[in-house]
């Protein structure tokens, strides 16, 4: 197909479907047809050329103002340019159709934007799509398109990948450049990619890798192309299964997800961080108090414009004390420390990436581990302690563990080393090539 047909299409299917999926903010066509007619023009050649994608509505789009699904950003300027990694992704010939629903400044886990109303799940439109990033999940699980951007501060990657069955890669905290993107905790925030597959995770991660002056918490590192090295395999590998709290806060869907991936990847071995539970703690803390310093202004002059669940939570945050917060970075440090120990014998973990399959909208409560828990915090339960030290992590998408649900997906989280990104792609790779993990594009008629 031409870049002009890839993108036709692409309009088409978001025209068709969206009304039921509520991924799309803002689509641009004209602008998206005027790029793919220059992809032709100019004679493009490599694995992006062509291909359509969009991204979470905290990336700058040129000509639109930067939402980060709010209704006070909406008074915005329009973004005088586009992201940095919208910038590479379309120098490598790829055409951004558009802007995809997220929860309000990136704080929550379910997309249920009281805004723009609820982001639905392709694989069950009654259900949540999971969040921050639930339209980028969305989007590709619907078959609108097929690479999307997000964000992933405390797993707004990896929950919503799990639920709505896709794949996505939360590469190492100061990878890749966060310029052009609407901060929510500059200490713990990541940008990267969904897809269909693991391939096309890689081929979109090695576009959008390189130095970037203008994010200073970025790492500069050499270009370390993962495609090359996915054909590889796990020979050699030594993998494991992360034990204790990863264990104790799954329902026997996410467990089940995990040791399906393990026996096809022949590992038993469990490997036991320390004091998980404080880790996220941790997490919650920072993320609170860095969140809410952001949006003070507009919690004194707009509260009654935030999502009344958003404003409590920076409130919260914005009364903490400092010696807390002192503590959580202390304590994240520390077990970045203690976790950095445990990959010197193994090489790559696997761990469950929701607690649960995807519930339904507006729902309230789980059931985990023997208790009564807030659903919309508890869906970060599994993903919070990872990003909490910016490991890179692959989700996985697995099917039919839910006996009340077999329809529904489940993710396993794929988690290295620092700067092995090639790791964790290699072994999501090699899962696929074993049927065990695939994205096939929802039916929505």
């Amino acid at each position: 197909m031409s870049a002009v047909a890839n993108v036709r299409e692409a309009l088409a299917r978001i025209e068709a479907t969206d009304a039921k999926v509520n991924a799309f903010s803002a689509v641009l066509a004209e602008r998206a047809l005027k790029k793919a007619e220059a992809v032709e023009a100019q004679g493009l050649a490599g694995p992006l050329a062509g291909v359509p994608f969009a991204v979470k509505n905290l990336f700058d789009l040129a000509g639109l103002s930067t939402l980060a699904g709010s209704k006070i950003e909406r008074d915005a300027a329009p973004a005088p340019r586009d992201a940095a990694l919208v910038q590479r992704l379309e120098a490598a010939g790829a055409v951004c159709v558009g802007a995809l629903h997220m929860d309000e400044y990136a704080y929550g886990f379910t997309t249920e934007n009281s805004h723009y109303g609820p982001t639905r799940n392709p694989r069950d439109l009654a259900r949540i799509s999971g969040g921050s990033s639930g339209g980028s999940a969305a989007a590709v699980a619907a078959g609108q398109v097929p690479l999307t951007l997000g964000s992933d501060t405390n797993g707004s990657i990896r929950v919503p990948a799990s639920l709505c069955g896709v794949f996505g890669l939360k590469p190492t905290f100061g990878r890749l450049s966060r310029a052009g993107s609407y901060p929510f905790v500059a200490s713990l925030d990541h940008l990267g990619p969904f897809a269909r597959s693991a391939a096309e995770l890689a081929i979109a991660y090695d576009a959008m890798q390189g130095t970037d002056a203008d994010d200073p918490a970025q790492v500069p590192r050499p270009l370390e192309p993962t495609g090359p090295h996915l054909a590889r395999g796990v020979d050699g590998l030594r993998l494991g299964v992360l034990g204790g709290w990863f264990q104790r806060m799954a329902q026997p869907p996410a467990l089940a997800a995990v040791q399906r991936a393990a026996a096809v990847l022949g590992t038993d071995r469990v490997v036991d961080w320390p004091e998980v539970d404080r880790a996220r703690a941790a997490a919650f803390m920072i993320t609170n108090a860095e969140g809410a310093a952001i949006h003070l202004e507009d919690l004194k002059r707009r509260a009654a414009d935030f999502d009344p669940l958003t404003r409590d939570r920076f409130i919260a945050g914005a009364l903490l004390p400092a010696a807390w917060v002192v503590h959580a970075q202390r304590l994240r440090h520390w077990f970045a420390r203690q976790v950095a120990q445990s990959f010197e014998t193994v090489d790559v973990v696997l761990a469950p990436a929701t607690p649960c399959t995807a519930p339904p909208i507006g729902t309230e409560w789980l059931e985990i581990a023997g208790q009564r828990m807030p659903a919309r915090a508890s869906m970060g339960l599994l993903t919070q302690p990872v990003s909490c030290i910016g490991l890179p992590v692959v989700t996985v998408p697995l099917w039919g563990l839910d006996p009340a649900a077999p329809h529904l997906p489940i993710g396993v989280q794929v988690i290295a080393a620092p700067w092995r990104e090639d790791l964790a792609l290699r072994v999501a790779h090699a899962l696929e090539l074993a049927g065990v993990a695939q994205a096939p594009v929802a039916r929505l008629d």
